[in-house]
């Protein structure tokens, strides 16, 4: 299954709508947050796309819960927008707290830095923001042959 996984839209739905129309093998959509504008417009202008996402601190409205897990294809994944977990900061508490849903992936914005590891059999992946028109993205493919994560530029 292949998932885009951005965050931190803040009202740039154009860069969002080219980086869903750049990738029109995906399967499923995970915002991360700070874009809850942007996500209505997408679930409109897709409607048959799988859209997942969470709250983030700018997402005042919103209904969405701060963190969410997902089991996609036997692999859990820990989703958060990562504020109240301090990820400017260091990302410590966010991984302790995936680690404590037995989390495969972790994905968490808010820092608009892109960032990705693999720690102690747990993918970690921050596709940065959208909110420029040059910004990043991440993409994970989940086979059978495992997971592969990976941060591409809109550019």
């Amino acid at each position: 299954m292949k998932i885009l996984v951005v965050s931190d839209t803040h009202n740039n739905y154009e860069s969002l709508k080219k980086c869903i129309d750049i990738n029109p093998d995906i399967e499923m959509l995970i915002h991360l947050g700070d874009g809850e504008n942007d996500i209505c417009k997408a679930k409109n202008e897709y409607p048959n796309l799988e859209i997942i996402q969470v709250k983030g601190n700018c997402d005042i409205n919103s209904t969405e819960a701060l963190f969410k897990t997902k089991d996609i294809q036997g692999k859990n994944i820990f989703l958060t927008h990562g504020h109240i977990y301090g990820v400017k900061d260091d990302i410590y508490h966010v991984f302790m707290a995936a680690r404590e849903y037995k989390a495969d992936i972790l994905l968490f914005g808010h820092t608009h830095q892109k960032f990705q590891d693999y720690k102690d059999d747990m993918y970690i992946m921050n596709p940065g923001s959208l909110k420029e028109s040059n910004g990043t993205y991440g993409i994970i493919d989940i086979t059978p042959s495992g997971i592969v994560t990976n941060i591409l530029s809109l550019q």
